[in-house]
């Protein structure tokens, strides 16, 4: 296998003509790729009618803000925390806590660092960033009072850091990716492809490979502990991937198929692992938005029901959450999902 990535590495150079032509390529990549702009929240839960509690997730680095949305007014039992995606921040997760919070789940949303009202940071962000922060997030969760087990939620890049958050904790009973690309390498390959940059599959293939390697090192981060394929091998509790039939931004095959296949294997080696892996494609669906589709809210609200045990059975769960009324919150933040349209200027980070 070495061999093979240091012929990768070759066939690039020697396409591209030259060695140093690919370092300039991958620096400006991670320098244009690696800062999103920050966008702070509009809107609150007290805009869809929710109480909440203003809190701070304590990381090794800074304290991350975010909200505590009670369900059932405080009663103890099953919550999750949700995970915004790049160049978003906490009140995009509100239509979701919506939902999920008519299904009876305490929430908790926040804002990843490098994002929403937290400072800009020196070094850019990965996929490790997000896993971090979402683990710090579920730690935060389950030591409040009111919570008697929790999952996580997230979208897109946070759908990335959730998983890589859930295989570094057993306590994480329930997963639910969104939208997540599934490898780094595959996640820069696309963002060619997304940025129209004209580079030809024999080049764009190996070049890729470089330019991730090149984007995690500042971080200290490597390919495998940022995958999120690699990570829902890792973890072993019910998982539900969810994507949009119609995704442009990352398609639903290779990038969902390629999560549930990974997970799959690893649950039929020994010891096997019984633990469900579902996956849901939503007919239609774009990247962003697919709480709007009533499929999506039904199937998200009765995995975690089932699998966080309650508080309504996995039917009801759902039924509640196909009831919520999300035309005025949908509206709110139609544009405010992950803004993957100024990819063309500005492609998005492994």
């Amino acid at each position: 296998m070495p061999s093979l990535r240091r012929w990768g590495l070759a066939a690039a150079i020697a396409v591209l003509g030259d060695a140093a032509l690919a370092y300039r390529f991958a620096t400006i990549y991670r320098q244009r790729a690696g800062f999103p702009p920050r966008h702070e929240p509009l809107s609150s839960p007290l805009d869809v009618g929710l109480q909440y509690e203003d809190i701070t997730i304590d990381t090794p680095s800074l304290k991350l803000p975010g909200w505590f949305v009670p369900a059932r007014d405080g009663t103890p039992g099953p919550a999750v925390v949700l995970v915004h995606g790049w160049e978003s921040c906490r009140d995009r997760m509100l239509p979701n806590i919506e939902f999920l919070n008519a299904a009876g789940f305490h929430c908790l949303t926040f804002d990843v660092r490098g994002h929403g009202m937290n400072p800009p940071e020196e070094l850019p962000l990965t996929a490790g960033e997000f896993g971090a922060d979402s683990l710090a997030a579920f730690e935060s969760l389950v030591a409040r009072p009111e919570v008697t087990r929790g999952g996580i939620v997230g979208h897109s890049m946070g759908g990335v850091g959730a998983i890589l958050a859930a295989a570094s904790d057993p306590r994480v009973a329930a997963l639910v990716s969104i939208s997540a690309p599934s490898d780094p390498r595959l996640l820069v390959r696309q963002t060619f492809v997304i940025a129209n940059l004209p580079i030809p599959g024999l080049v764009a293939h190996p070049l890729a490979w470089y330019t991730s390697r090149m984007y995690l090192r500042p971080r200290g981060h490597s390919v495998r502990s940022t995958s999120a394929k690699d990570g829902v091998a890792r973890y072993a509790g019910p998982l539900l991937i969810v994507h949009g039939e119609d995704d442009e931004v990352m398609p639903a095959v290779p990038h969902a198929q390629a999560l549930a296949d990974a997970a799959q294997r690893a649950r039929r080696h020994s010891p096997p692992n019984d633990a469900s892996v579902e996956l849901h494609i939503v007919p239609g669906g774009g990247h962003g938005g697919l709480y709007e589709d009533v499929g999506f809210r039904r199937v998200v609200a009765g995995f975690l029901a089932e699998a966080l045990g309650g508080p309504f059975s996995r039917e009801e769960a759902a039924d509640r959450a196909a009831r919520v009324d999300l035309t005025s919150s949908a509206t709110a933040h139609s544009s405010a999902v992950e803004p993957l349209s100024e990819a063309s200027a500005r492609p998005m980070p492994a």
